[in-house]
């Protein structure tokens, strides 16, 4: 049986980052749909991540992206955070609406081009020693959209050269973490599409350089529980962006589609040590709430969160263990189903009390009245999306 006091003791001590981008207004390739009291600028949406902290308590951490958060002082967008009770987490580079990038970034064949994409990261790093950042996250829409429109092999040669040059510029305390994605918007190749692709470049790179998993960026089917223990093993998963899909990259709330597929995920996490803060594996959130109110989506997606690590952590290791050994398949099957259909509400509830937190994080944020404050003081400007 599980311990139930160790378990209390990771689910209360379990942190989930959550995303500037996800407090703004965003959408689909067809519409943008505005909400009435999104943030305008940086230092909003850190106010709005503050309040989702406010309300679960494992939340403190605020992934920036860089322009859309660009301002002219960083050290004071820090401080700021440090007085909402939350800091700077992972600095995202964007190298894929500049119009320059319309055939790629760091792949692109003009050098001039792949000059300034690099910069651009370089500007990153900057942005990190600056926030007290740990981690620059990477994510390329670079790649191809029909057979002969690039050398592959070449694109890969520009992509590690750049990648080598951002990773001799981090500090001690620096790493860079590679993203990958099957396709969109390129669609006949990717040049980061898996996750081996991304592996293997960190691999090259050095200790400082791990890989990315996003829920939402794998072929139907695909065994991501697979990928995330093999990346455990061998020290180079980074960090989850943690979100929902059904068909594609739908970046629906974490855990809305597939509940399932997050617990196993983070039965594998949880196994091998994943959660330990020794292994340095971000949790983070990206998503975008388009026709759902931000604070509670985002809240709700922590939950799901907290709910599948929970369950995650109360599996019988040592029965699962012994049915493992005899070969027996139902037995094993059924230990993790055990654990699975288990009710873990009170349990997190009960942790929430004792962090002196409200049992229900939603009723505490609706009860806060922080959502009819936004209201009616962010009236005028203009509202944060993509793009800004």
């Amino acid at each position: 049986m599980a311990d139930l006091a160790a378990v209390k003791a990771a689910l209360s001590a379990q942190r989930i980052e959550t995303p500037s981008w996800g407090y703004g207004n965003s959408g689909t390739r067809f519409r943008v749909f505005p909400q009435q009291g999104v943030p305008r600028d940086p230092f909003e949406k850190l106010a709005d991540a503050a309040a989702v902290h406010a309300a679960t308590g494992v939340a403190p951490l605020v992934s920036l992206h860089i322009p859309w958060d660009r301002v002219p002082d960083f050290g004071k967008l820090a401080a700021h955070a440090e007085s909402l009770g939350v800091r700077i987490g992972a600095i995202n580079s964007n190298t894929f609406q500049d119009e320059d990038y319309r055939i790629g970034s760091v792949c692109h064949p003009d050098p001039a081009v792949r000059r300034k994409a690099t910069d651009h990261l370089l500007e990153c790093v900057d942005v990190m020693d600056a926030t007290g950042s740990r981690d620059l996250k990477l994510w390329f829409a670079d790649g191809t959209n029909y057979p002969g429109q690039d050398d592959i092999v070449g694109r890969q040669d520009r992509l590690a050269e750049a990648l080598s040059e951002v990773y001799a510029r981090l500090g001690e305390h620096q790493r860079m973490v590679l993203e990958y994605k099957l396709f969109e918007p390129a669609f006949y190749t990717t040049d980061v599409p898996d996750w081996g692709t991304s592996y293997a470049h960190c691999l090259k790179l050095g200790p400082k350089a791990k890989v990315v998993v996003d829920t939402g960026h794998h072929a139907p089917g695909t065994n991501i529980e697979f990928i995330v223990a093999f990346l455990l093993r061998e020290g180079k998963l980074g960090a989850f962006d943690f979100n929902s899909r059904f068909y594609a990259d739908d970046d629906l709330m974490a855990g809305a589609a597939d509940p399932f597929q997050l617990f196993r995920i983070l039965h594998e996490v949880a196994k091998n040590g994943g959660l330990d803060p020794a292994h340095g594996v971000a949790f983070m959130l990206d998503q975008c709430h388009n026709i759902e109110a931000k604070i509670p989506a985002i809240i709700r997606s922590v939950m799901n969160v907290q709910e599948a690590t929970a369950k995650a952590l109360l599996v019988d290791l040592d029965a699962l263990r012994a049915a493992q050994s005899a070969g027996d398949v139902l037995g094993a099957n059924a230990v993790l189903m055990d654990a699975y259909n288990t009710d873990v509400r009170p349990l997190l509830a009960e942790v929430r009390e004792e962090m002196g937190l409200s049992p229900d994080p939603l009723a505490a944020y609706r009860a806060s009245g922080y959502a009819d404050q936004i209201l009616a003081d962010r009236v005028g400007g203009t509202q944060a999306g993509w793009g800004a």
